[in-house]
């Protein structure tokens, strides 16, 4: 059973990998982001143990990157972060499991034994709001049947909201999902994207799908407005 750890802090990651080996997993072992896209890219695991706070890139972005690229090796999720809406974050990205730091090295284990068992997950579904269809694996963006072409920073502020389609997503949340946790530049880039977003996806079809919340953030309408 071979496994690819993605995890900056060293210490943990020796410890995880040493206790692996011990249980009979074969594990590569990688320090951040970009190295860890390249690895699950061009290897073949079994399973892939992800943190989310990355060097590079974020456990998010990679995870996405991975299925766009048709890399359904099961994902788990190892962060020391707890909220409800990074673990939903996580899974509507394409994470098949979600282990919170402190964690149990039986517990760990346990879940990638079981992940191991159930297999690859299916292709994921095309996300939908009215005539407005994005297809995560496929990069694609239709509306009304036409295709839509849009920046990868573009692509990703659009998954967010199409996954939140309906509900208000906060700049933070948008910011940590599409450029990384540690970002330090000005919020105000998200609504700098957001109006690419409407110049491409609303005005030529006479659409007001995504609404400005005043002191929130944004919402794209369910209906796909």
């Amino acid at each position: 059973m071979r496994v690819l750890l993605v995890e900056d802090e060293v210490r943990l990651a020796e410890n995880v990998r040493r206790g692996l080996a011990a249980e009979g997993f074969v594990v590569d072992v990688v320090h951040d982001g970009a190295e860890g896209l390249f690895q699950g890219q061009v290897n073949d695991y079994d399973v892939v143990v992800l943190d989310i706070m990355l060097p590079g890139l974020n456990g998010y972005e990679v995870c996405r990157r991975l299925r766009a690229g048709g890399v359904w090796s099961p994902v788990l999720m190892l962060t020391a972060k707890d909220g409800e809406y990074d673990q939903a974050d996580a899974l509507d990205l394409g994470a098949d499991d979600y282990l919170t730091k402190p964690f149990s090295f039986l517990v760990l284990v346990a879940r990638l034994r079981a992940l191991i068992r159930r297999g690859a997950p299916a292709r994921p579904t095309v996300l939908r709001a009215g005539d407005l269809a994005l297809d995560p694996a496929r990069r694609t963006v239709r509306r009304d049947g036409a295709e839509i072409v849009l920046t990868p920073r573009e692509f990703g502020v659009l998954h967010v909201l199409m996954r939140h389609r309906g509900d208000v997503v906060s700049k933070s949340a948008i910011l940590e999902s599409v450029w990384d946790a540690h970002y330090e530049g000005d919020a105000n880039v998200v609504e700098v994207y957001v109006g690419y977003l409407r110049r491409k996806i609303d005005q030529p079809f006479g659409r007001h799908a995504i609404e400005t919340v005043r002191g929130m953030g944004y919402r794209l309408a369910a209906g796909g407005g």
